[in-house]
Order: structure tokens, then C-alpha cells, then sequence
């Protein structure tokens, strides 16, 4: 559910928003070589809700900026301890961490339809948190952008993580109900959401954004 001052909060803070997508690559997303794989119909329908709704967000000159996960060596997976000690679990979703978008792999490629040659892709991702070791800031703060729409995956990891990280440095945060989900099944992807309205942000159903971006815009015209 949005939270209760999504539409108010989102016209009042949000004046040159960048929509953030998380990990919507073929690594999750596609079944023919996701590692980490949402199951297979729950990629197909987020993929299907996303796609259209970057479509609407270009139409309204909102920056995409993508940030996609990839590492150079095993050594730079194993090094978090949480990660090494789920490698090779059979009992762990996380059991295959060790072979998840290593730099050559398959996995790294966006899934059809996500990119536009006018997006910004950040792929240097290495932790749940977008922000950590990447350039994303600097493309955001160089953009003047004061909100964040957010989309992707996973809604317990990295989506509630980058939230977090994004409201410290005082953005505010808005994510978008019909473009996260978690492979870690519905449960666990509510109490992200929850989380994230209780502290960091706010859920907000997609038609509403665009339906305030759509009247900001038309305002601007009038001007």
C-alpha cells in the first residue's frame, strides 16, 4: 500500500526527481542464467510493469540513471563474511553469491527494454547500498536532483539499503510500489516496504507519480 503522504510528500519535496533503477539485469531477472534468480513469473510481470513505466517517466524528462552490480573476482564476493558464509549452502538463496555478475558474464546485461541510450548506468555496484563505491552521487548531485524513484530488486537488500543510504545524504526517497520485488518471496518484500515508510522514505504507487510529474510539467508550460 502507499504510504499515507505519498502524494502529498512527493509534490512538496520532490522538484528535480532521477529515477534510480537496482539490479534489473539478467543476473536476477532472466532464468536462463540468473544466479540469484526471482522466480521466473514474478521477473516476467516486474519486468513487464517496468518497462512501460521508464517509457512514461523519458516522456516526462525524468533522468534514468541504472546501477548494476558487478564484480571482478570471487575474492571481492567473499570478502563480506555474510556472503561467504552463504557461498555454496545448498539451504541458502544466497548459496550461489560466489558466481553472481562477475565482469563477462551474462548476468550483467540489462534485461530487454530496461535501457535507453539517453539513461546514465552506474555499474560498479559491489554491496546492497547503490551509493557505497560507486559514482552514483556525483551523478545525482551534479543533476540537482533532490529525489529518488526507485525501482528494482531486491526489496530487502539492495532496494531498502539504497533508501536508506539515499535519506541519510538527504534525498528524499520514493519507492515505487509496481517496480520492486524480492526473490526472497511477498513477506519479506511488505516489511521492506513497511521499513521504508516507518523511516527512510515513502511507497507510492506509480500512477501517481506520473500523474504529478504530468501536472508539474503542464504547469511549467503555462508559465
Amino acid at each position: 500500500m502507499p504510504s499515507d503522504h505519498a502524494l502529498e510528500s512527493f509534490e512538496h519535496l520532490a522538484e528535480r526527481p532521477a529515477v534510480v533503477t537496482i539490479d534489473l539485469h539478467r543476473g536476477h531477472l532472466d532464468p536462463e542464467v540468473a544466479t540469484l534468480p526471482l522466480p521466473a513469473d514474478a521477473s516476467q510481470a516486474l519486468v513487464a510493469r517496468v518497462v512501460p513505466l521508464l517509457v512514461a517517466y523519458r516522456e516526462l524528462a525524468i533522468p534514468v540513471i541504472h546501477v548494476i552490480t558487478a564484480y571482478r573476482s570471487r575474492e571481492e564476493i567473499s570478502s563480506n563474511p555474510y556472503w561467504r558464509f552463504q557461498a555454496g549452502r545448498t539451504d541458502s538463496v544466497r548459496g550461489q553469491i560466489l558466481e553472481h555478475n562477475l565482469v563477462g558474464m551474462a548476468g550483467l546485461e540489462l534485461m530487454p527494454g530496461i535501457a535507453d541510450p539517453g539513461d546514465a548506468i552506474v555499474a560498479t555496484k559491489k554491496r546492497y547500498d547503490c551509493f557505497l563505491g560507486t559514482d552514483l552521487e556525483l551523478v545525482l548531485r551534479s543533476g540537482g536532483h533532490d529525489a529518488l524513484l526507485l525501482l528494482g530488486v531486491n526489496t530487502n537488500s539492495c532496494v531498502i539499503a539504497t533508501a536508506l543510504a539515499a535519506s541519510v545524504r538527504d534525498f528524499a526517497v520514493f519507492v515505487v510500489e509496481e517496480g520492486v520485488d524480492s526473490m526472497l518471496g511477498p513477506d519479506l518484500h511488505r516489511a521492506a516496504m513497511e521499513v521504508i515508510d516507518a523511516s527512510f522514505g515513502w511507497s507510492i504507487a506509480a500512477a501517481t507519480t506520473l500523474e504529478v510529474l504530468h501536472n508539474a510539467k503542464t504547469r511549467g508550460r503555462a508559465a
